[in-house]
């Protein structure tokens, strides 16, 4: 019983760390999420990864998976190859990262 209840508190004190944008998207699965609900995702951010044919959230998590859930390389393509800045880079895998322990 003991162990439960500081696990739920562990989790209630991350909770309190995470930005809104962030809670809010691991409130729920991803369904059909457009790509800017992920945090880290900026407007011209989405709008790039739209025309490499990452539309929804869903797509984006699929290309981490791919990277096995590593955060560097996710980061890597993400600034080399879609225009993403360093801060955009770590949140966007940070938030893909917690959903992932989050739902699967």
């Amino acid at each position: 019983m003991e162990k439960v209840a500081a696990s739920r508190l562990r989790s209630h004190q991350k909770m309190d760390h995470m930005s809104p944008r962030l809670r809010a998207f691991l409130s729920e699965p991803i369904g059909e999420k457009d790509v800017g609900w992920v945090d880290g995702i900026s407007h011209e951010l989405a709008i790039n990864l739209v025309a490499k044919g990452f539309n929804k959230a869903y797509t984006l998590l699929g290309q981490f998976l791919l990277m096995h859930k590593n955060e560097a390389e996710f980061q890597r393509w993400l600034i080399c190859c879609c225009g993403a800045t360093e801060c955009e880079a770590q949140e966007s895998s940070n938030c893909l990262k917690e959903w992932c322990s989050c739902f699967l």
